[in-house]
């Protein structure tokens, strides 16, 4: 389905049970919604319980690229529209390392809107100098080789050397997608990480239940770094996702899917 969510056209799946709980997943950089929608994965495990919506962030898989002058501010205001077109008052977020910073920066701006948050593989603080210098090169990189040395080298560092291996089906749905995705996109999409604010100092006024997970092999978000982010959010849980780097959900889905099903059992 596509949608016009503040003047560009969102593509989003809308599936499940229309009248139970909402639950919005929100991809990674620079992903789509199919990361949610392997054989086992997110979509399969919460469709026969609740009403499911996965989208593609602005930019990413088939909603549209517009002119790459994007932010994060401008991604948590497409959340927010996509949900008034869908007439959903609140949801549960599920936001995965960039869907984490949307998701935050969204329940810092309308709190209202959300039922519960889950937090994967992410983190509240803003980009580190050398994270900022690291953006520019991939920058760089993706306008001198284009996007598919940029893709090879980067799932190099979303996966556990062993996922790469053994989940090679994800690897090459991760890969492929990196590649189709615009130059313009993946360039505008790094300056806004880039350039995003730090979220840490709302943690402490996040009133929702909130769910923290993460990979025990993450090297891009380090499990200390959602660790401490759970510590600050009152009453939140925490689970590190064995055998699992930056794309848990993917990586060990069976693991992933049981503390996400436990979690929404207690908030339905």
């Amino acid at each position: 389905m596509k949608a016009t969510i503040n003047n560009s056209l969102t593509h989003y799946i809308d599936i499940g049970i229309s009248t139970a709980m909402p639950v919005i997943l929100i991809h990674g950089f620079p992903f789509s919604h199919k990361m949610w929608m392997m054989p086992g994965g997110q979509t399969e495990a919460l469709a026969g319980t609740y009403h499911v919506i996965a989208y593609d962030v602005r930019g990413h898989g088939e909603s549209e690229v517009g002119d790459g002058m994007y932010s994060i501010e401008f991604f948590a205001d497409d959340l927010i529209g996509l949900m008034d077109h869908l007439n959903i008052q609140q949801a549960v977020v599920l936001g995965l390392s960039m869907g984490g910073y949307i998701a935050l920066r969204a329940i810092q701006k309308n709190p209202e809107r959300f039922k519960a948050l889950v937090l994967c593989n992410t983190r509240a603080e803003a980009d580190s100098n050398e994270s900022k210098i690291k953006r520019a090169g991939a920058i760089r990189a993706i306008k001198t080789n284009g996007p598919k040395i940029f893709a090879q080298e980067m799932v190099k560092n979303l996966f556990a050397p062993a996922s790469l291996e053994t989940k090679q089906s994800a690897v090459k749905l991760i890969e492929s997608t990196i590649e189709r995705t615009a130059p313009l996109s993946l360039c505008g999409t790094e300056l806004a990480l880039a350039s995003r604010t730090d979220s840490t100092p709302s943690l402490s006024s996040i009133k929702v239940p909130t769910l923290v997970m993460t990979g025990e092999l993450d090297i891009t978000v380090p499990p200390d770094a959602s660790k401490a982010m759970k510590d600050a959010i009152p009453n939140s849980e925490f689970f590190v996702i064995p055998k699992a780097a930056h794309l848990s959900n993917m990586e060990n889905a069976d693991e992933f899917n049981k503390h996400l099903v436990e979690f929404f059992q207690k908030i339905a």
